[in-house]
């Protein structure tokens, strides 16, 4: 028996593995898998995410009520398979940067209310 090439079946290994796991419970994942985002543009999002929320952080201490220059800092430079508002919901769902994606999402809500 041979071996197929290398990477060959990880598509469908990954399917599989899917399958197997509730996807609900992790939509930010899911959205990177089904979006087909690298490893490096993961990086760069991870990257984007963890300043964002510095800044957001340090603003936040000093007082400051409006963080829209954030939000639209963050479409601006999230990676073009993205969504920003799926993003956002999909971070917050799965409990990542949670106080940073309310912050978007309340800005959302409020900008088309």
């Amino acid at each position: 028996m041979t071996k197929g090439r290398v990477g060959e079946g990880t598509p469908f290994h990954l399917q599989l593995l899917m399958n197997i796991i509730d996807m609900r419970h992790y939509p930010f994942t899911k959205l990177i898998i089904d979006r087909e985002i690298t490893q490096t543009e993961y990086n760069e999002l991870m990257s984007l995410l963890t300043e964002l929320d510095h800044t957001y952080q340090s603003q936040k201490e000093q007082g400051l009520l409006n963080f829209s220059s954030l939000l639209v800092h963050f479409a601006g430079m999230l990676n073009e398979k993205l969504s920003p508002t799926e993003t956002i919901i999909s971070l917050k769902e799965e409990e990542l940067f949670v106080e940073l994606m309310n912050e978007f999402q309340n800005i959302l809500e409020d900008e088309y209310n």
